[in-house]
């Protein structure tokens, strides 16, 4: 597993680089955290589709430019360091791969390109109010009338979905097994969207009042997604993975630096074995959710089963992430919860992101699954 990055990489990752010093400065995301009016899409998404960024993870034959995962996870590592928030993952990683596994060939010619271009953002209403990542988890019915549905019910904790266009919407069919997958334009009539306040990424609670949705914006098959979106969402994972990977080496970084300048008694801090500690935890948690990401990453790129790779990058780089923020406060002490000096957007970011696709717990119950030490 040669992990070394090639040219097109060094360049995505520089690229990224300045962009996150320039357009996501500290400055701005402890504003946009702070909602002091900020517009994410006026400030730097047009950059990102300009950049090329929302085509990345969609094939040429779609409108995009067919970068493998390892690409997509180089520039989403870097863009953890900011951390920049914004729909990118959700729409031109997440749910472009979901489309490409579940939707039928006139519905990606139809959708991807648009999503490639970043005219069109998506986000994927999934979770519920009996909150989970499995296909039994989902309770929200749609009810067919003649050649069309008519969703009712509650979506919660939905990523990005104010900045959404389009919504992925999971739900079952009255009278029928499995889960279905709907396209519903966003401002469609019976469709609200709340912003939960709390979370430095853009969750909200989105209500179906009555929504009719033609049958021709059914994804795939009714009652048969479950497959194509568990697949969809394998590829996607380690990519979130690579973001949180980017996070715990920024708070390392952060950490380094102030351990080395700050001074008690007469010398740096970074001379007492206990902050010495807090570093060497907090190194090993970043270690850990690289080299776990990385490896799932390298198996999906290169066709091997990636499964039980997915699910554990997934449970470490989830903890990593928490626990690195955790270890960086350690070292900080009362400076570190000072938001403008900026280590809380981690933290914040760190917990929003904790249960994303799935806490650590649900991927090590599927985990098991896939050893097979369960049935």
């Amino acid at each position: 597993m040669d992990l070394s990055l090639n040219e097109t990489q060094k360049l995505i990752q520089d690229a990224t680089k300045d962009f996150v010093r320039g357009a996501c400065s500290r400055e701005i995301l402890v504003k946009l955290d702070r909602n002091k009016n900020v517009d994410v899409m006026a400030t730097y998404w047009k950059q990102m589709s300009e950049m090329g960024w929302t085509g990345m993870a969609i094939p040429e034959q779609y409108g995009g430019s067919g970068n493998s995962l390892l690409d997509v996870a180089v520039l989403f590592e870097e863009l953890g360091t900011g951390p920049v928030p914004g729909p990118l993952f959700s729409s031109a990683v997440l749910c472009a791969r979901i489309l490409l596994e579940t939707g039928s060939e006139a519905q990606k010619k139809a959708l991807l390109p648009d999503i490639a271009s970043g005219k069109r953002v998506f986000a994927l209403a999934f979770t519920e109010v009996q909150y989970g990542w499995s296909e039994d988890s989902i309770r929200m019915k749609a009810k067919k009338e003649g050649a069309d549905y008519v969703l009712s019910g509650t979506k919660l904790f939905v990523d990005d979905a104010e900045y959404a266009s389009d919504l992925l919407v999971v739900a079952g069919i009255e009278g029928g097994a499995g889960v279905s997958l709907f396209r519903v334009d966003a401002k469609a009539k019976g469709v609200s969207i709340r912003k939960l306040e709390g979370f430095m990424t853009a969750k909200s609670e989105v209500i179906f009042d009555n929504v009719k949705v033609s049958g021709s914006d059914l994804v795939g098959a009714a009652g048969g997604a479950w497959a194509g979106l568990d697949k969809g969402m394998l590829a996607a994972i380690p990519v979130l993975c690579a973001y949180k990977v980017g996070g715990c080496k920024k708070v390392f970084d952060i950490s380094i630096a102030y351990a080395g300048e700050r001074k008690q008694f007469g010398q740096v801090i970074g001379r007492f074995s206990r902050v010495q500690d807090h570093l060497i935890n907090l190194v090993n948690h970043l270690d850990a959710a690289r080299w776990t990401t990385y490896e799932a990453l390298w198996k999906l790129d290169s066709g091997q089963d990636a499964a039980s790779s997915v699910h554990i990058a997934k449970a470490v780089s989830s903890e990593s992430y928490l626990n690195a923020c955790d270890y960086g406060h350690e070292v900080h002490a009362g400076i570190g919860v000072v938001r403008e000096y900026g280590l809380t957007l981690y933290t914040k970011m760190s917990r929003s992101l904790y249960h994303s696709l799935g806490a650590p717990k649900y991927h090590r119950k599927r985990l098991e699954k896939e050893l097979k030490l369960v049935a």
